[in-house]
């Protein structure tokens, strides 16, 4: 298991980590910048943490609609915390739970 300080720490690298899910990779490209790629990945992983984080993505974008959506798809309450706040604490969610690296 990734803790977070770890992949904070991988951010340096010019790709995320091996074995991300899609989720991880979306937030670790947002944490670089590059909103467009980590939506991409977002959409990639359609179950309800793909949700959590797109909904994440577009609260970050200004589009509290369209995260207003994805919140309700991931069962989750739209978050009212800073946005670094919601970042740490989706990725440490995610990085805790096994199931969320892709297989092989």
């Amino acid at each position: 298991m990734t803790t977070l300080a770890t992949f904070q720490t991988s951010l340096a690298a010019p790709a995320p980590p091996e074995g991300l899910s899609s989720a991880l990779q979306a937030l670790w490209w947002e944490a670089k910048g590059d909103w467009a790629k980590a939506h991409e990945c977002a959409q990639a992983q359609d179950d309800a943490i793909g949700a959590w984080v797109h909904a994440y993505l577009h609260r970050k974008e200004g589009d509290p609609k369209n995260a207003g959506h994805w919140y309700r798809l991931a069962r989750k309450s739209p978050a009212t915390v800073p946005l670094p706040e919601e970042w740490a604490a989706i990725a440490e969610a995610l990085l805790s739970e096994s199931v969320l690296y892709s297989p092989g």
